[in-house]
C-alpha cells in the first residue's frame, strides 16, 4: 500500500514540474531593443534615454509593451486596470550593460529573477528615481554600495515604491569607477514638461 502511495505521489510531483517546465517554456522570448522601440508611456524612442529598460509582454498580443524605466513596467503589473493577462515581464540585467547610458539591446532577465537597487542616487530613463535590476546579486550590492539604496527582491518591493508619485529631474549619483555612470538629462526634463503642458490645453 505504502510502495502505491509512493508511486503516486511522485507521479503528481512529476507530472507538475512537467506542467512548470511547460509553462517555462511556453514563454514569449525577449525581444531586441532596435531604434524602433518606444516607450508604453512616453511614447518616446527608448534609445534616447539612458538607464534600465523593460519589456512587458501581453498573453494574445505579439508585440511586447516597452518602458523607458523599469519603476514603469512594474508600476503597470501592479495596476488594476489591465486589458490583458501578464504572460511575462524583461528587465535590463545591468551587469552585463555597456554603461548606464546605453543600457544593451539584447540583455535581458525575467523580472521575477532579477536583483533590485532599490532607492540608489540615480535618475532613469524618465528622470524619475529607478530600479536598478542585475542577475548577479554581488553585481546588484556593488552597485548599491557606490550608489547608495538597497537590494531588493521584486516580491519585497513595495507598491508604495512604483506607485507613489516621483519627482521628475531626481538627481543621478557622482561618476564612480565603473563603467555604468547615472546621470540627468535636463532637455528630457524639458520635453516632459512641455508635453505634460500639451496634455493640459
Amino acid at each position: 500500500m505504502m510502495t502505491r502511495a509512493f508511486c503516486l505521489s511522485a507521479a503528481i510531483l512529476l507530472a507538475l514540474a512537467g506542467c512548470r517546465e511547460e509553462t517555462a517554456a511556453d514563454l514569449p522570448p525577449p525581444v531586441a531593443m532596435t531604434a524602433e522601440a518606444v516607450g508604453h508611456y512616453c511614447q518616446m524612442e527608448l534609445l534616447e534615454h539612458p538607464g534600465p529598460k523593460a519589456q512587458v509582454h501581453l498573453t494574445g498580443l505579439p508585440d511586447p509593451l516597452f518602458f523607458s524605466q523599469v519603476r514603469d513596467a512594474i508600476a503597470y503589473q501592479r495596476m488594476p486596470e489591465q486589458s490583458h493577462m501578464i504572460a511575462v515581464i524583461y528587465v535590463s540585467d545591468m551587469g552585463a550593460a555597456p554603461g548606464w547610458e546605453n543600457p544593451g539591446a539584447e540583455n535581458w532577465i525575467e523580472a521575477t529573477g532579477a536583483h533590485y537597487v532599490l532607492g540608489a542616487e540615480v535618475a532613469g530613463g524618465m528622470g524619475a528615481p529607478e530600479l536598478v535590476p542585475f542577475s548577479d546579486p554581488e553585481a546588484a550590492k556593488a552597485f548599491a554600495a557606490r550608489h547608495g539604496g538597497e537590494v531588493r527582491r521584486l516580491s519585497d518591493i513595495a507598491d508604495t515604491d512604483v506607485l507613489a508619485p516621483a519627482e521628475i529631474g531626481h538627481s543621478g549619483a557622482p561618476s564612480g569607477d565603473d563603467d555604468i555612470d547615472p546621470g540627468t538629462d535636463d532637455s528630457l526634463t524639458d520635453r516632459l514638461r512641455a508635453l505634460t503642458r500639451d496634455e493640459e490645453s
